[in-house]
């Protein structure tokens, strides 16, 4: 995605938001559909010739994807504009068809680990993944990452000058693009950053690794809420390459990540017909939906129709049901469901079609839940709240049953993520101490006792707050964040506020310290790192 680099501050973004803020939508060009059974083989080979040849057509999926509930709008071309078009116009399997029949390279989609690209070629031949299962990884493609925790993480690279003009511009979490590409960060100044890979990593020149600086910056207007990657991203495809972000008293925004343009808005009302904001979101396992948690509500937009159209799904229902600010969602890799957590330190279970809830999992955090996420195989829910020590496992097969916890010292209302590698081995997150704990869930006790697992390696990581952990979706590479709102007052606070707010941590002058970073780590065999890497197969980055 070298082509960001070229992209100046996030400046020229303002004209660009208020143009989408408007109550229509951006003029968009279409090129005629030849009917509902596609566009006939002469007609599409005019079209791609037309086409700029280095990104590939934007796609919709087909309507058998399970957490789809109503039939795919009606598929459209895309024009060759950059700017006002549709985010998602064209049948992704109607076209791997047409490129199979006419001799094309098909490339793999985002989510499948086989085959690496390599110079432009497929390795091995690629095997076919079941849309319906979300995520495109299997037990048997994941086993290759390379992730040894024999020892402590090396740090490799980060960025720090961009967090350290206000020492109040910490970090809030950072997440890796689903073809592990780029980073894309959130820090306090409301501005969301991407970072590309280091392109020393594709070398042999990792001891001329330098700290790393933005190709991209996306202002918000106010404090973030939330932010997602589409899930099918690919920067060979730049169509695919956005992101959604939500904050205070502003509607959801897709954001171009090739080109930092503001693309799309999507505008929630709630019974007042006031705008408000979604606290957060989610997008379904094949891109084609938006879930966006509110108060006791969840939001369903379709990305190729932005705008106010939505359909709501009550999380509470004559007073039965699960109460709260919906804090954070996550859908199963294997069935049609997804799963909700609010600030009534719930989390409940809910069906992709419809909405209807499932299971609703009992009240054992002792603060709001502000992240969760699936196991690979779907059977296993973790789950961490604000203020609280304790990570969950909660055993799906027997929906109320926790197989046991994991301990981290969490003593702010901040969100403080933690991921989970894509075997489902290790389990990552970080504390308010700086530290980076590592748990192997394997070890877990078989028998069904519910027992507090110990920690499999701890290392320090930064000085301060760690908040945010994310996994390279397929190199052993590891990314942090760190940084907390303190206030250099003498007390202690007490009580646990019910608003979103990032900490209520206060200390004395003397004890306030500031480590705002985003940093990269090896957690590969060292051999390797220090060999430049050779055995580590890249993903390849628009040139």
């Amino acid at each position: 995605m070298s082509a960001m680099a070229d992209i100046g501050d996030s400046g020229g973004l303002v004209g660009a938001g208020q143009e989408a803020e408007g109550d229509t939508e951006p003029p968009q060009k279409t090129l005629p559909v030849e009917g509902d059974q596609g566009i006939e083989r002469s007609k599409a080979e005019e079209v791609s010739e037309e086409l700029p040849p280095a990104a590939k057509q934007p796609r919709l999926e087909e309507a058998h994807v399970t957490c789809e509930s109503q039939e795919p709008v009606k598929p459209k071309e895309r024009t060759e504009e950059r700017h006002g078009h549709s985010l998602l116009v064209q049948d992704e399997e109607e076209v791997q068809r047409h490129e199979g029949e006419e001799g094309e390279t098909d490339w793999p989609q985002n989510g499948e680990q086989n085959p690496t690209m390599v110079d432009g070629r497929e390795e091995d031949e690629e095997e076919e993944i079941d849309e319906s299962q979300g995520s495109g990884f299997s037990p048997h493609e994941v086993q290759n990452l390379g992730l040894d925790f024999s020892r402590s993480p090396q740090m490799l690279t980060g960025a720090w000058a961009e967090y350290t003009s206000s020492p109040e511009n910490y970090l809030k979490g950072c997440k890796w693009a689903p073809d592990g590409s780029c980073i894309l960060s959130n820090s306090a100044d409301n501005v969301l950053r991407v970072y590309n890979l280091p392109p020393e990593l594709y070398s042999n020149n990792w001891d001329l690794l330098t700290e790393m600086t933005p190709v991209l910056r996306m202002a918000e207007g106010d404090t973030i809420y939330d932010y997602c990657w589409y899930p099918k991203m690919s920067s060979l495809d730049p169509d695919t390459c956005f992101i959604a972000s939500s904050s205070r008293d502003n509607p959801v925004h897709i954001w171009d990540a090739f080109y930092g343009d503001l693309r799309a808005t999507f505008r929630p009302y709630n019974h007042l017909d006031e705008l408000t904001a979604a606290h957060s979101l989610c997008f379904s396992p094949n891109g084609s939906q938006l879930y966006c948690g509110f108060d006791k509500t969840v939001r369903v937009f379709y990305t190729d129709r932005p705008g106010r159209d939505c359909e709501e799904r009550p999380t509470m229902v004559k007073k039965q049901g699960q109460s709260g600010i919906i804090s954070c969602m996550a859908f199963s890799p294997c069935q049609s469901l997804y799963a909700c957590g609010s600030y009534s330190r719930t989390a409940g279970l809910y069906s992709c079609q419809d909405g209807t809830l499932l299971a609703l999992l009992p009240s054992r955090h002792h603060g709001g839940i502000t992240h969760l996420c699936f196991s690979h195989d779907g059977q296993r829910l973790y789950t961490g709240g604000r203020k609280d020590p304790e990570i969950l496992c909660w055993d799906l097969r027997e929906p109320g049953r926790v197989l046991f916890s994991l301990n981290r010292s969490v003593t702010t209302n901040q969100r403080i993520y933690f991921d989970l590698d894509p075997s489902g081995q290790y389990l990552l997150s970080g504390n308010t101490e700086g530290v980076v704990s590592v748990w192997d869930t394997y070890t877990a006790p078989p028998d069904g006792s519910v027992a507090v697992l110990q920690p499999h390696l701890q290392f320090q990581a930064h000085t301060d707050c760690t908040n945010g952990i994310s996994l390279h979706p397929y190199m052993p590479l590891l990314a942090s964040s760190s940084g907390q709102r303190q206030f250099c007052w003498p007390g202690d606070s007490e009580g646990d506020s019910d608003s979103d707010s990032d900490s209520d941590t206060m200390m004395s002058p003397q004890q306030v310290r500031h480590d705002n970073a985003l940093a990269l780590w090896w957690a590969g065999p060292i051999s390797s790192a220090n060999d430049g890497g050779p055995d580590v197969q890249l993903p390849m980055t628009q040139a």
